[in-house]
This record gives C-alpha cells, structure tokens and sequence, in this order.
C-alpha cells in the first residue's frame, strides 16, 4: 500500500485527511515502468512441511461499515469508542488514538481509563500519557496474549477494514485523517527498538501491468501518497516465473517487539495495568475514571452490543527464520481461481509467516486445516519455481 507526504491537520477538513507535524513534501512514486533494469535477485523461502513450527489464530474485530471513532456519556463519564479496525489496527492506530485524544482533551480532567490492551488500546495510552493524562489500562489479557500479537503485519491500512457499498464520505475522510497521522508516526519508530523497518515486497502476475491503466488504485479509499512508491518489472527484470511484478516499498512490523516495546513505554511513563473483564457498561462506569476509552476489538460486541461487529478470523503459519529473507510477496503462484484465495509471506525475525485467511463471522480458535493446506503448498509451489526460474 502507499503513502508519503504528510503535514499538520485542521481537523476533519474538506480535503478529508489529517496533516500531521511540519508541512513536508515528498514526491510520490506511482507504479510505473521504468527503463530496462537490472534483474532482481532474490534468495528464494526454503518452503516445506517440515520447517513450521507453530500455527496461529486471531480474530479481527471487523465491522461491515467500518471502525467506531466516537465520543457519547456513561452517566457522568465521557465514554470514548476506538474499535473495530478489522486487519488494519496495527495501521492506523496511531492515527485513530491521535483522534481519540482529541476527543479526550475535550474533558477538563487528565486521568484516563483505557479498556483493552492490543495495539490500539497501547496507543490510545501512549497518546493519552504525551497529552498530559494520567492513565490506567484495564485488560482481561495483555502482550503477548493479545490477538495484536496474531497480525501479519505490515502497512495495511484499510484490510479488512470496511465494506466498500457501506462508506460513506465522512467516513472516508476519518480513515484518511487516521492514515496520514499513523503513517508519518510509524515512519518515526523504524528501528531495532519497536521491530519496524522498511522491506521491498513483490506482487507477481500474469497480467500486462505495462499498459496505461487510469483505474489501477491498490487501495481505492487512500491517496497515492499513503501507498508506498511502487515500480513495474517487467520479464527479466525479477526472478519470479509471472511475466511481471510490483515492486512495493512497505513498513513491517513484528508484532512481538513492537507491542513489548509499546507497554514498556507505557509503564516507563509512570501507566498503570489492571487485569479485569467488563461484561457490562455499568460495571465500566463504576471505574474512578471520568475519561475512558474504549479499545475492546470484539469484546464491545457484547459489552456495548454492537450488532454490526463480527470477526473475520485470520491464521498464520510460521516457518522457522531464515535471516538471508528481507522481502515480502503477496498474490503469489500461478494465476489462482478465485475459490484459492489470496495468499501473501511476511519474513520475520520470529520465522517467516505465511497467511492468506479471512473466514466471515467464525468465532472458532481451531485451526482451519483445509486453509493451511492451501496457503503451505501455494507457497511451497511458488517458491520452488522461484528457484527453477533462477537456475533457467
């Protein structure tokens, strides 16, 4: 996905998204062709059965018409809603906590309570603590025991996230806003200490991406300065068998560095955990905080009954680490029907992950042996022509 420029934002203006900092200007790198270069050369994933080491679950707290970003009364509390991100939380909750905060600030008191502990709970109270708040979060679990923890995850701002016939454009505006701040945020933690570093990944295809095409967007709802600069290889210049290949630049994250290294801050700043469940808003307003905000994901399903909130449940298998991998792939193998599914492999220092699951409204946590069958294989495939192709 792209992304670039960013600058300080009016609120939600007319324009429809968030300036974050000092106005700066980069020029923004659209899939194009470029002069005949170079051949990629790229080693290749050591793909096979016996190399995984664990397979995991998480369910992704989805609502068809996109993410709750609002603030209502709880008695004589101010009760800020922060859920339901889909796949994207690790994107923009940066974005959506700055937002929440603004909303925080609104309130002449500076004790906060924030529910839940994944990354956009995390971020709601890292933001809250840069503001001046002295903050609480309340979680029935914390890192690494979060479905955060579950994510792929890289720069994936609107998977997942909302049902294209469903949007609105206010509420396109708001996840622009949410973009354009945790993009230019997330930029600022690249490093050892967070676990979020650029990498190249590849999408490969079949199709003639070398022919003009106005209505090629990757991600519809975004601008091209939030989708990472792009180029088009065509044959010979990538060694994938595909006839061409995008060649994206995208931020990784590693869930495990970065959600430790979150809490960490969290707790150097003085931030508080209580292990606790809520299954009800009254039990929420005995809390002694006039501030709270609500980062529950599916929990505010039946806390706040949503009837909108669903999961859409996602697995990962994870192979062991191979060190020499520092590239990505999304849409690899031949050209899939559709009944195959997408299929993307993130490497990782934790192992190199493979996923390319999103089952609709399953609550299960029991591993989808016909999905993993599916994305193991496509990838063994792929990554054994990606050798044979190198050897041709």
């Amino acid at each position: 996905m792209d992304r670039r420029s960013l600058l300080k934002f009016a609120g939600m203006a007319s324009i429809g998204f968030a300036l974050e900092g000092c106005a700066t200007t980069t020029s923004t790198a659209k899939p194009q062709t470029l002069p005949k270069q170079a051949r990629r050369v790229l080693p290749a994933v050591n793909a096979s059965w016996d190399r995984i080491i664990r397979t995991t679950i998480g369910l992704r707290p989805h609502r068809p018409s996109g993410f709750v970003l609002r603030a209502e009364q709880l008695d004589n509390k101010t009760l800020i809603h922060n859920f339901g991100h889909g796949g994207s939380g690790m994107s923009l909750s940066w974005g959506t906590a700055s937002m929440a905060t603004d909303l925080a600030l609104q309130h002449s008191e500076r004790k906060a309570a924030v529910l839940g502990s994944g990354v956009v709970g995390l971020t709601s109270a890292r933001e809250l603590q840069r503001h001046g708040f002295d903050v609480t979060i309340y979680a029935a679990t914390v890192p690494p025991d979060t479905t955060s923890n579950m994510s792929l995850a890289g720069w994936t701002p609107t998977s997942g996230l909302v049902d294209n016939q469903l949007r609105t454009a206010a509420w396109d505006a708001q996840v622009r806003q949410a973009a354009a701040i945790a993009y230019r945020r997330l930029q600022l933690l690249v490093g050892s200490k967070y676990g979020v570093t650029w990498i190249k990944q590849y999408q490969p295809t079949d199709n003639d991406l070398s022919r003009p095409n106005p209505n090629r967007n990757p991600n519809p709802i975004l601008p091209a300065e939030l989708q990472g600069p792009s180029v088009i290889l065509g044959p010979g210049e990538h060694p994938f068998q595909q006839q061409y290949c995008v060649e994206r630049d995208e931020m990784r994250i590693e869930p495990s560095i970065y959600l430790d290294a979150l809490m960490t801050d969290f707790l150097n700043w003085g931030g508080k955990v209580v292990i606790r469940k809520f299954a009800t808003p009254a039990e929420i307003a005995t809390l002694n905080e006039n501030v709270i905000i609500n980062c529950t994901g599916l929990g505010a399903k039946e806390i706040f009954k949503d009837p909108e909130l669903m999961p859409l449940k996602g697995q990962l298998v994870v192979m062991i680490p191979q060190s020499e991998i520092n590239y990505s792939t999304s849409g690899v193998g031949r050209q899939l029907p559709p009944e195959s599914g997408f299929v993307h492999m993130m490497p990782r220092s934790d192992g190199i992950v493979l996923g390319g699951t999103s089952i609709r409204d399953n609550w299960s946590l029991d591993v989808e042996e016909k999905d993993r069958q599916r994305v193991v294989d496509l990838h063994i495939e792929f990554f054994n022509s990606m050798r044979t192709e190198r050897r041709t």
